[in-house]
């Protein structure tokens, strides 16, 4: 089986097994205490306290562990925002953040505050000129990942920074998905990071509070961790999160270099090799290890669970929203395509051979999974046949077109999941002459970004879409 979700949980790094099976024997006393076995602990949580912000690239009094990665966003959110009441209660954050990020966004305005989400472009990132323009005199917070979690692509974090210092507005960087690749650039304020992402043990997080900035912990007050985050340290998990730092961090350089070569073969066979697809996110400012593309006429669930049976463990989407039937807010944000996504995250010493055999696998899983859909030839001139296929009947939830007046058809897709209405929009936009306009009823919201995403792959004609009885009606005009 091939581990392709890194970014989803790294495999455990062998030195953090090591780090971790040594420090069970001498990391199980309270660390406040002064007896000798306390002592024992504090100096292994000491040590593993100053690898960690060595490699952060922060002092260690500024640095705590927390229960996770998920946590320390919350607690280091909060922490700011109520530090700076005073000064106002508007947090910015961007389109694409975690979803850690953005529940916490949501608990804010929840709560009474002002959110102002930065939307980005069509690669993922942010423009440092839009986010300087969201910041206001009554912004306690701006909000930035490093790098995103399902494209890869990486933030322009010191432009937005040297925007936020100008405006007097700390900035919290999620470096999660980064942080096992090399420090952060720029002057941000607070930092968080994850270590199962990096091949440290899970339930261990990193906050970092740069001094200077206002800081106020929520919740009952703890003498633990420098009252920002509560409860016993799991001391044996933390110092195996900070010895696989230290240790991920020493081979970051060549490995980057390997795995950027292995994700570049992906990137560029995979339009090669199956027919209608999209890659996404920044081809050069990107992680090493992160690929995602999209493939239209596929159903993304479908699509995983045949690369599972293949031996392959790939992600769709986001982690955090791959188990719903909407769209991941990145890729609604990116207005990218969305249907047959598909998340490839390479762990570290990952071998070639297997990057070959899933390009070799990749073809004729698409094939079969848009075969059981209908989406062969009879996705009309247009899509044109799916590679080594015939025609195939169409789909038993296949929606019927009905002629409209003049040059137009309407497909009525309603109650029809994604990908079933682009597919019946391929299949009847040869019924129209040039000029003419298909229209595609739909209640999916996976449509919203397909349909247009579909448009622009084929050269065809969006129009629009405006709301009708139980779904929406989606414009297309033929181009060609």
């Amino acid at each position: 089986m091939s581990y392709f979700d890194a970014a989803s949980s790294a495999p455990l790094h062998p030195v953090a097994r090591q780090a971790l099976q040594a420090s069970l024997d001498d990391g199980w006393a309270d660390p406040a205490r002064l007896y000798r076995e306390g002592r024992r602990v504090r100096l292994l949580l000491d040590a593993a306290r100053e690898a960690a912000a060595e490699a952060v690239g922060c002092r260690p009094d500024e640095l705590v562990f927390t229960s996770s990665g998920t946590r320390a966003v919350h607690s280091g959110i909060a922490g700011a925002l109520s530090g700076r009441r005073r000064v106002g209660g508007h947090l910015v954050v961007s389109a694409v953040e975690h979803s850690s990020v953005l529940h916490s966004a949501a608990a804010h305005e929840a709560g009474g505050g002002s959110v102002t989400e930065v939307p980005v472009g069509r690669t993922g990132a942010v423009d440092p000129g839009t986010y300087a323009a969201a910041l206001t005199g009554r912004t306690a917070l701006a909000c930035l990942q490093s790098a995103n979690h399902e494209t890869g692509t990486e933030q322009p974090v010191a432009e937005v920074a040297d925007a936020c210092r100008a405006a007097g507005v700390p900035l919290l960087v999620d470096a999660a998905q980064s942080l096992g690749w090399g420090p952060v650039d720029g002057g941000w304020s607070l930092l968080t990071a994850s270590a199962h992402k990096w091949g440290g043990p899970a339930g261990v997080g990193l906050l970092a509070v740069r001094k200077g900035v206002r800081f106020v912990p929520q919740g009952p007050a703890d003498e633990r961790e420098s009252g920002r985050a509560a409860g016993f340290e799991n001391v044996p998990a933390i110092v195996a999160a900070a010895a696989s730092l230290r240790a991920v961090r020493a081979g970051a350089a060549a490995e980057s270099v390997r795995l950027r070569g292995l994700v570049d073969r992906i990137r560029a066979s995979v339009g090669e090799l199956v027919t209608d697809v999209e890659v996404v996110g920044d081809p050069v400012r990107r992680l090493p290890h992160l690929v995602t593309f999209s493939c239209l006429y596929v159903d993304g669930e479908t699509l995983l669970h045949e690369l599972d049976m293949a031996g392959f463990s790939v992600s769709s989407g986001s982690s955090c929203t791959s188990s719903t039937l909407t769209p991941s807010h990145v890729l609604r944000a990116m207005g990218v395509l969305s249907e047959g996504n598909v998340r490839v995250s390479l762990p570290l010493g990952v071998a070639e051979a297997e990057v070959d055999r899933f390009l070799e696998v990749l073809p004729g899983v698409v094939r079969s999974v848009r075969e059981r859909l209908g989406a062969g030839t009879g996705t009309g001139g247009s899509p044109g046949p799916v590679r080594g296929t015939e025609a195939g009947p169409p789909a038993d939830a296949a929606a019927e077109p009905r002629a409209g007046a003049g040059a137009e058809l309407v497909v009525d897709a309603l109650g029809k999941r994604c990908p079933i209405p682009v597919i019946e929009l391929a299949k009847v936009i040869g019924d129209v002459p040039v000029g003419g306009v298909v229209t595609v009823l739909s209640d999916d919201e996976a449509a919203r970004l397909d349909v247009p995403a579909w448009c622009e792959m084929r050269g065809q004609g969006y129009e629009g879409a405006h709301p009708v009885d139980g779904g929406t009606a989606f414009r297309v005009r033929r181009v060609s």
